[in-house]
């Protein structure tokens, strides 16, 4: 069957089309047309998760505070802050992205909208290429790791884990990650000033009530998203209830912005049909695949296979972290987790990890697969935006340092889970 998934991959196929292919080829050949209806059964009961509905929602929610103009805000107010500070504007850059990852979280969206706002900013100041390049690219995809991430959504419609706890679990991880990005560009800028030089005086000597009045347009914004998450973390509303009322506050923030027309609407619904158009297709495709792998009992193939491996509890979680790194620099997430997790968090909870941890080393293993060539998302949404002088090789090469940091931040969390699991805990 992955042998089959592979060469059909290879040859151009669509992912979705690829699985539901297979599924439904190997259905027959094993069971006969009987089995088609325990593949309708198994996308129906999916697809009747009432949690779901949290998808298009939180993706309407985000398209529309896309296009506002909040980023532009956001980065504005930024600037003058941290002006005057070696590297000010790329930490500040990294403070935006992640603002914006838990107001959006849409990844290409915000990786787009911090290479048209900050990319020339940062070139014109004459800072270093590779550092603004990776800045961009590496708090960009933050959106995977932080909540309200369809990233953990997915994972937990797939593996049945409560998405309330993968959202405040990846809470610490996430900022953890963003710190530790800040951290770098510091302390390279204060080694080397001219990577990322100051900016000039007449942009950052502004009074203290004019920077108070570039965050006056944020305040809105801000408290919808906060009250979005909050009703979450506090148990006062479900994801799915709170995801609708996210869109409800989102509008009114717009409106209140003088920002919501009838173009921005359309755009936000559109993409909001497309980005879940693909996700269903993603969905049915590896809900039949993973229902036919079962009933020809691949887990327990599987779990044989792990089993038989003279290595430790660990040394199991770091083979699945492999595995996953090597299918996210030819596959998209979401086929990545509705065929992988299926299989993989059974032998989790075997081995006596919690799902809700081996969660959130998922999230920091898809935040490297938007990096890592040569499928890397995050290069191509850069590339589109970027000055011409900027080539996809320069977007790669500045990749690394980054890569490495985030390497070194998901294998902290898998020696120490209490890191990702003590909020939970705690919050419980």
């Amino acid at each position: 069957m992955f042998g089959g998934m592979i060469l059909l991959l290879l040859l151009g196929l669509p992912l979705a089309f690829v699985t539901g292919l297979i599924g439904v080829t190997f259905t027959l050949l094993l069971f006969g047309t009987d089995g088609l209806t325990l593949i309708a059964s198994r996308i129906y009961t999916f697809m009747n998760e009432y949690a779901l509905v949290a998808v298009p929602m939180f993706i309407l929610m985000a398209s529309i505070m896309e296009r506002c103009g909040v980023a532009k805000d956001l980065f504005s107010a930024m600037r003058v802050w941290a002006g005057g500070l070696p590297g000010g504007l790329a930490i500040q850059t990294m403070i935006v992205a992640t603002i914006m990852g838990a107001m959006t979280g849409i990844i290409g969206g915000e990786i787009v909208l911090l290479g048209l706002i900050a990319l020339p900013q940062m070139l014109r100041l004459g800072y270093d290429k590779k550092l603004a390049i990776g800045t961009i690219c590496a708090g960009g995809s933050l959106g995977t790791m932080i909540p309200p991430s369809i990233v953990l959504i997915i994972y937990g419609l797939t593996v049945n884990v409560a998405i309330g706890d993968l959202f405040i679990a990846n809470i610490v991880p996430a900022l953890m990650l963003s710190s530790v990005y800040m951290a770098y560009i510091f302390v390279r800028c204060q080694v080397n000033p001219r990577l990322g030089p100051v900016a000039p005086a007449e942009e950052r000597n502004v009074s203290a009530l004019a920077k108070l009045a570039l965050l006056k347009g944020l305040a809105l914004p801000m408290l919808v998203i906060s009250a979005v998450l909050g009703t979450i973390y506090f148990g006062i509303a479900s994801v799915t209830e709170a995801a609708a009322m996210g869109v409800v506050g989102t509008m009114i923030a717009a409106l209140v912005r003088r920002e919501l027309t009838w173009p921005i609407m359309r755009d936000s619904i559109r993409q909001t049909m497309q980005t879940c158009g693909m996700l269903l297709w993603l969905s049915f495709g590896a809900t039949a695949m993973i229902g036919v792998y079962n009933l020809a009992g691949g887990p327990g193939f599987i779990r044989e296979l792990f089993a038989g491996l003279d290595v430790p509890a660990l040394g199991i979680i770091f083979l699945m972290m492999a595995i996953l790194f090597a299918l996210g620099c030819i596959m998209d997430w979401v086929g990545i987790c509705l065929l992988t997790m299926p299989i993989f968090v059974p032998i989790v909870r075997e081995l006596g990890y919690d799902p809700v941890w081996f969660g959130v080393l998922f999230c920091l293993n898809m935040q490297l697969s938007y990096l890592t060539p040569p499928f890397g998302p995050a290069a191509f949404y850069l590339k589109g935006v970027a000055p011409p002088e900027v080539s996809l090789n320069d977007i790669f090469s500045a990749m690394w340092p980054f890569l490495i940091l985030q390497a070194s931040v998901l294998a902290t969390v898998v020696f120490f889970p209490e890191i990702a699991l003590w909020l939970p805990r705690y919050g419980g």
